[in-house]
């Protein structure tokens, strides 16, 4: 191991990681094979718990059966609550591990721990909870994630720990629903066989997400050395003027994000060949098969984003969506429109998720201030007519030139995590993606595009 790790650069520990990551695609390939759904059940379960074993430590199933516990006991005793309990309790414990590890500078410094598999873990035990207590409501005045999610019926103990620990989503994602993976171990829903369509091939699928990890990890092994982290804090950052300050940030953040591309490619390839990541045929006159459960990255989509409203679509998807489901629509109330709070609370969740480091609150409240700063710019888009097509491109134009700046000025805090690095390499480039975002917030309250009129025979029908 050491051998093998001093040959490709990185710690044992990190060696042994990445070892059993890749393993996730044989294992989840060999689900495919197993009769019967209970054995089904145990196989996710039993496989999980020894692949986190081999990459962890036998601390870390201990870590995951809490929370696992904890949301499991709820659904069977406190029912309408079971919901609320799971998401303050399984916060609880994330939280007091990421302090207990202090994770971030442990990976920074080529260690590794079970917390990142936590956050996972925790996400799909609180959403399996949620929707057991959503069970209890009509359908009447749910929004369709609820009706599409919702559980009328408490699963079985071994359901929900092969749910929980399956590991082809175990270490680093994507969350899916506990209603998804039920329909896909016993073969109903999409899954369900028919004489008039079997179910699509993965492999073309999975090699594809295989050629797409071994392109990002091929990337990031070339950009790295040339853009290391420790150089923000070498004198020759602090003798680079402006320009080339702000060009090293745009190449930091634009190196660290092919790591994560390369990643999630491979719980992609995991997901896709166990048969999980199908989510249906398209709508065109040959139907082609989906794979988009199994999707967390759309990587053309972050780098050539037009607005930092398009980013939490196009990246980490699945975790967007669970944040989306149930906490950014949860905090709206009926009859209103969401605003700046609901997506600060939102962005403050996923801060906590990843861990209490300065760095990442700064980042995700950051996003907040991207975000509402780019509706501002696509509102005026919207407002300009189709016959002002020059105006029309400056504003797509400067839309896309904002969330270029603002998104890799604030993912420098992502990345070194300490509140004083992230002051220092903000402030080396005059806190421009701060203010630049607030600059458009308050002009959007000081030019505000005219609305549409709506033609008379339209207003009389409504």
């Amino acid at each position: 191991m050491e051998t093998m790790a001093a040959a490709i650069g990185v710690s044992v520990p990190v060696l042994r990681f990445l070892l059993c990551f890749v393993a996730t695609i044989p294992v989840s390939y060999g689900w495919r094979f197993v009769p019967g759904n209970q054995a089904k059940h145990l196989y996710a379960a039993i496989s999980g718990a020894f692949l986190s074993y081999l990459a962890f430590g036998a601390s870390s199933n201990l870590h995951f059966l809490i929370p696992m516990a904890v949301g499991y006991a709820s659904m069977r005793l406190l029912r309408r609550y079971a919901g609320v309990v799971t998401f303050f309790a399984g916060f609880a414990y994330l939280i007091g591990c990421h302090v207990y590890y202090m994770s971030g500078d442990a990976w920074k410094e080529g260690g590794i721990d079970a917390t990142g598999a936590l956050m996972v873990l925790v996400l799909k035990v609180i959403s399996c909870a949620i929707n057991y207590s959503d069970g209890l409501l009509k359908e009447e005045g749910l929004r369709e994630a609820q009706k599409k999610y919702r559980l009328v019926h408490c699963p079985s103990i071994i359901e929900y720990v092969g749910y929980c620990l399956c590991c082809g989503s175990h270490f680093a994602g994507p969350v899916f629903e506990m209603k998804d993976y039920l329909e896909w171990t016993e073969n109903k829903g999409i899954w369900a066989y028919s004489k008039d369509k079997s179910l699509p091939s993965p492999y073309v699928a999975t090699l594809r997400a295989l050629g797409q990890a071994a392109i990002c990890m091929g990337l990031y092994l070339y950009l790295v050395p040339h853009h290391p982290l420790s150089r923000f804090n070498e004198p020759v950052y602090s003798e680079w003027g402006f320009w080339q300050r702000l060009r090293y940030q745009y190449m930091s953040g634009f190196t660290a994000r092919w790591k994560y591309y390369f990643i999630w490619s491979i719980s992609e390839a995991s997901v896709i060949i166990s048969g999980l990541g199908f989510s249906g045929w398209s709508d065109s006159s040959h139907p082609k098969p989906k794979w988009d459960r199994a999707k967390n990255v759309d990587i053309l989509g972050v780098e050539l984003a037009t607005s930092a409203v398009q980013l939490p679509l196009v990246w980490n998807i699945q975790v967007s969506t669970w944040l989306r489901y149930y906490v950014y629509e949860r905090l709206i109330q009926k009859g209103r429109k969401p605003g700046f709070l609901q997506l600060l609370a939102t962005q403050t969740v996923s801060a906590v998720w990843h861990g209490l480091y300065p760095g990442y609150i700064i980042f995700f409240v950051q996003s907040a201030l991207m975000i509402s700063g780019s509706r501002v710019i696509y509102r005026w888009q919207q407002a300009v007519s189709p016959n002002n097509f020059l105006l029309g491109k400056i504003l797509t134009l400067a839309n896309f030139a904002y969330t270029l700046l603002v998104l890799n000025y604030s993912c420098i805090g992502f990345m070194v995590l300490s509140l004083q690095e992230t002051l220092a390499s903000y402030k080396s480039v005059y806190f421009i993606g701060t203010i630049v975002p607030i600059v458009f917030i308050l002009l959007g309250y000081v030019i505000k595009p005219a609305r549409t009129v709506k033609p008379k025979t339209l207003q009389k029908s409504q």
